[in-house]
């Protein structure tokens, strides 16, 4: 069952906080940025065109969150769930464990999404429409603001420190529960 939650918009450094709890603690994780993709390929679509379906077949989005909320109440499931939605779907669901949320300075985040994806102007338009559609989407199909900190446990400001002090702050934090 999930012990803790990882949330943040693209280029928080939610997957590098992920990957520093697993290796940390000898955990499996779930990422649903990778769901998201999978089911695209299972379909045969591109992840932008899966994004379209989603966008126009509400029922698509709430089975891929429903299939997530399972694995996070799931006894044989992943300790770690990263999803923008996570912290929300464990509050709401009132599962026990640990809901953080990685807030990065537009800045920045768009910094390191393109030069993850390539460096080019029209990339960072892309991710802001994409980030405002997502928080549109969200508020239409399950009444949820992705800015409100309300569900989260913990947010980390990840914008200066680097990744092994944002881990460290996690890990400490898991500590303290314990």
């Amino acid at each position: 069952m999930v012990r803790i939650t990882v949330s943040g918009l693209p280029g928080s450094g939610t997957s590098t906080l992920v990957q520093g709890i697993c290796a940390a603690k000898g955990w499996s994780a779930l990422n649903g940025g990778d769901v998201f993709r999978e089911e695209a390929a299972s379909r045969g679509l591109s992840v932008a065109d899966f994004s379209q379906l989603c966008k126009s077949d509400p029922t698509v989005d709430r089975e891929l969150d429903h299939r997530l909320v399972q694995a996070m109440e799931d006894m044989n499931g992943p300790e770690v769930v990263e999803s923008r939605l996570a912290g929300w779907w464990a509050y709401r669901n009132e599962i026990d464990c640990i809901r953080i949320w990685i807030e990065v300075e537009l800045n920045e985040r768009l910094d390191r999404v393109t030069m993850r994806e390539g460096d080019d102007v029209r990339r960072r338009e892309e991710s802001l429409l994409r980030e405002e559609a997502d928080r549109q989407r969200y508020t239409e199909l399950y009444d949820i603001d992705i800015l409100s900190m309300e569900p989260y446990d913990l947010v980390i400001d990840g914008t200066k420190p680097s990744a092994t002090d944002v881990l460290e702050v996690v890990l400490n934090a898991m500590e303290e529960v314990s």
